[in-house]
């Protein structure tokens, strides 16, 4: 499902490679270029990946606290998607993160995802960018589509935590959340209970729905 919002009006720069070593990216024929994503948010980590692209780079930080209007929150959430699709096809992605310094621990809501290369607006961000850096792999907070319901694993905070829905209207809220949408047009219930849970995040006047569908599985599925 997609996002409530019109999700191909801005246009979002990234610079991509065929593969993941920085050696190998010197290669010939390796370096993609400068790519402008500008199609549905849903299908953009698609067409990167279809093109080829191994390691993806966004040029601009991810700025938590340009979300004050809607544009710029809208920007916020498609950059942040970005990464988030990309880390669950456990392509590399290169990005560096700004964060809200009244909300300095919002990164641990996010450290499932590639950890950035630079962390500002937290009081000690090299040691909350070393901590996320050693303790990132794939599959860390994830959802699934079942059968008549939803299931959400999480382990960003060190044990898993399973939670399961089979009301309509989370899986709903899910499909509205995937790429933000204004906080007022979700299920009261379903945000306030996505909220205490720490699945989503806050943006402005936005709501970006935190976990991904893990698209490469690095163990048995059955161990994630």
């Amino acid at each position: 499902m997609e996002s409530a919002l019109d999700t191909t009006a801005d246009t979002l720069r990234v610079t991509a490679w065929r593969d993941y070593d920085e050696a190998a990216c010197a290669l010939p024929g390796m370096f993609l270029g400068s790519l402008d994503l500008t199609g549905p948010e849903a299908s953009e980590s698609d067409r990167l990946w279809e093109l080829g692209a191994r390691r993806v780079a966004l040029p601009a930080a991810v700025d938590l606290t340009a979300t004050g209007d809607l544009a710029g929150a809208r920007r916020t959430a498609r950059a942040l998607s970005l990464v988030r699709d990309l880390t669950a096809r456990a392509v590399l992605v290169e990005w560096d993160l700004r964060l809200d310094p009244s909300r300095p621990d919002d990164w641990q809501s996010i450290s499932h995802l590639q950890p950035p290369r630079t962390l500002h607006g937290t009081p000690e961000p090299d040691s909350a960018l070393s901590t996320w850096r050693n303790g990132h792999y794939l599959g860390k907070c994830l959802w699934r589509n079942g059968p008549g319901f939803l299931q959400i694993r999480d382990r960003r905070w060190g044990n898993l935590q399973r939670f399961t829905a089979d009301e309509p209207h989370y899986r709903r809220a899910v499909g509205e959340l995937s790429y933000g949408a204004p906080q007022a047009s979700v299920a009261k219930d379903a945000l306030d209970g996505f909220t205490e849970e720490k699945l989503v995040l806050h943006l402005g006047p936005l709501a970006w729905w935190v976990p991904y569908r893990v698209s490469r599985w690095t163990q048995e599925a059955m161990a994630v």
